[in-house]
């Protein structure tokens, strides 16, 4: 199923705004640590395509659902995320295929594998999204902060897609969570790993409707 470059236009308010509170941060020199991302297991929630392709609303918004013509809204705490793609050189990525999956506020994640309790788990968040890098290597979207689940420390998986270098999968992960130093995943990363691989959040201002904003560069060898 192919993915329409961003944004799309049921959403076109709700990024758009999400892109505008973004730029008010300073924006990381591209490539500049030479951090390069490393790859990391995809997991064993990453929702399969054929099961996706049964719903029509995976865009980059994964706070709001559209299904069944109700909308709902995620719980937690909203944030706008904004992925900076760079080569080694420091040059923009641009028409990057990026996928972003985590689980909800109630620590489930929306996948044909897990089971599906009333009340145990919040419709009202989308747990996967797709969208493309920019002309500028940029990839927006809002989602919630990630929270922990047994035996994980909060994160955000990654998927990117792109004629130069094939797929990538990988994992956010948020600055100085108390779980990072208990997580087996984030442990076995050296010290470049874990800076390439981690969110630092900033609390949103304005009427956005998001609590938290991060912005990070994704620097590809």
């Amino acid at each position: 199923m192919p993915i329409p470059p961003p944004p799309f236009p049921l959403r076109r308010h709700l990024i758009v705004g999400v892109g505008a509170v973004l730029a008010t941060l300073a924006l990381p020199a591209l490539a500049s640590s030479r951090r390069l991302l490393v790859p990391m297991t995809d997991g064993p929630f990453y929702p399969p395509r054929a099961w996706r392709e049964q719903w029509a609303d995976w865009d980059a918004d994964l706070s709001r659902v559209n299904r069944d013509g109700a909308v709902r809204t995620a719980r937690g705490e909203h944030l706008g995320l904004e992925l900076q793609l760079a080569d080694a050189k420091g040059r923009a990525i641009d028409a990057a295929e990026v996928e972003i999956w985590q689980c909800d506020a109630m620590a489930v994640y929306h996948h044909p594998g897990v089971r599906v309790v009333a009340g145990q788990f919040d419709d009202g968040f989308q747990g996967f999204g797709a969208t493309r890098s920019d002309a500028a290597g940029a990839a927006r979207f809002r989602t919630i902060r990630p929270v922990p689940y047994p035996g994980r420390t909060p994160h955000i998986h990654i998927k990117l897609r792109h004629a130069d270098f094939g797929t990538i999968s990988s994992q956010l992960f948020v600055t100085a969570d108390p779980g990072n130093a208990r997580d087996f995943l984030f442990r076995q990363l050296d010290s470049d790993g874990q800076a390439a691989l981690s969110l630092t959040l900033a609390r949103a201002d304005g009427d956005s409707g998001l609590r938290w904003l991060a912005r990070h560069t994704l620097v590809i060898g």
